[in-house]
């Protein structure tokens, strides 16, 4: 099995949750004051550099405005199209 990280699910999660900063009008900036978090550490988390548990994903879409099964659901209908 091949690390989770080159995948295309793995790069689908990353411009879903991108995607959702984007449409919730903020910022990197924005999001990581949000999470008490400094800028690089929303960057890297949205370029593959630093991943995020269940926990963490929950939290940073919590910030975005956005739950978690909403954003499941987004991502399995994303992976579904290919």
């Amino acid at each position: 099995m091949e690390k989770s990280i080159y995948t295309r699910e793995y790069a689908a999660l990353l411009q879903l949750l991108k995607q959702a900063r984007e449409e919730a009008g903020l910022t990197q900036v924005d999001l990581a004051a949000a999470l008490e978090k400094s800028q690089s550490f929303v960057s890297k988390v949205e370029r593959g550099e630093t991943r995020l548990d269940f926990i963490q994903l929950r939290t940073v879409l919590a910030a975005l405005g956005v739950t978690l099964l909403a954003f499941a659901d987004r991502l399995e209908r994303a992976l579904r199209k290919g």
